[in-house]
């Protein structure tokens, strides 16, 4: 059994998880911690937690003391810094001509070294920019290129829901996202539909998957043939959330489909999507990938 807190770095940020060392913190204390990038200050979001050996992903690294109220000061005044700093490696880039978008500048907590953010159509060729920082800044630099969903989580924004991005505001991790979730979900295939401020697949698609795939399972397609208390007849419509069904009966093919549960069917034989709407499907897929 090790006693640990969860720690993140970021405001919404991935939680990690270090072995408290004998040590009680309340969430919203900080703690210096030993991260690969050296000495760290972050924010505790989990207060102490007992947890099977087994359970623990090693190795486990310790706390390596409570935060101090210079410890605090000293973080918000890197804060401080970077802003500086990403104005003035942003006029370095345009001096050096290079195409790269700048997005981020973080200092090391014991100011080791500064770390800059980019995107990039390609490969950039920044090592004299990389010497010109380090006489300007007097520290070890480094610059990495990320993709545009960490870009689109660091920058933060509205999404189409007109709420903040789910990435800059509670999602720690990146969920893999298909375009088969939007069409098990009955949604557009159109790209401006089903797409982010990041220019991907919305990660809210991937929020209620399990339940469409579940209910997909027990619910009769389009064009399935099933026996219903009426007699057989053909599914034309299907609601998945509710389980509604249109049907259309055989013996009645001239009058308006009946309206039944996906309870009260049984199927014959399953359907199919159309041939010319697989075609259709397959050319707006073709244009998202």
């Amino acid at each position: 059994m090790t006693n640990i807190i969860g720690i993140r770095f970021k405001n919404m940020g991935k939680v990690y998880y270090f072995a408290s060392a004998g040590y009680t913190f309340r969430k919203g204390d900080h703690a210096i911690v030993e991260t690969a990038r050296g000495l760290e200050c972050g924010e505790v979001v989990m207060e102490n937690r007992d947890m099977e050996d087994a359970e623990i992903i090693k190795p486990l690294k310790e706390v390596v003391r409570p935060a101090t109220e210079d410890d605090v000061r000293h973080a918000k005044e890197n804060a401080e810094k970077e802003a500086r700093a990403l104005k003035l490696c942003e006029e370095r880039i345009a001096a050096h001509k290079l195409d790269m978008k700048l997005i981020s500048a973080e200092y090391a907590f014991d100011n080791s070294k500064l770390l800059f953010y980019f995107t990039a159509d390609g490969r950039v060729d920044f090592r004299n920019l990389v010497k010109d920082l380090a006489s300007l800044f007097h520290t070890r630099i480094e610059l990495r290129q990320i993709g545009v969903r960490d870009e689109a989580k660091m920058l933060g924004g509205l999404g189409i829901c007109g709420r903040p991005l789910c990435c800059a505001q509670f999602l720690s991790d990146f969920q893999p996202v298909s375009i088969k979730m939007a069409k098990e979900q009955g949604l557009s295939l159109n790209p401006t539909k089903i797409s982010g401020s990041c220019g991907r697949l919305m990660c809210c698609l991937k929020y209620e998957q399990d339940t469409y795939s579940s209910l997909i399972k027990v619910t009769p397609k389009q064009g399935a043939l099933v026996n219903t208390p009426e007699g057989r007849g053909v599914v034309v419509e299907v609601n998945i959330l509710s389980g509604n069904l249109k049907v259309r009966l055989e013996k009645a093919p001239d009058s308006p489909p009946i309206s039944l549960n996906r309870e009260d069917v049984k199927v014959i034989k399953d359907g199919k999507l159309p041939a010319e709407k697989k075609d259709q499907a397959q050319e707006e897929l073709q244009e998202l990938e």
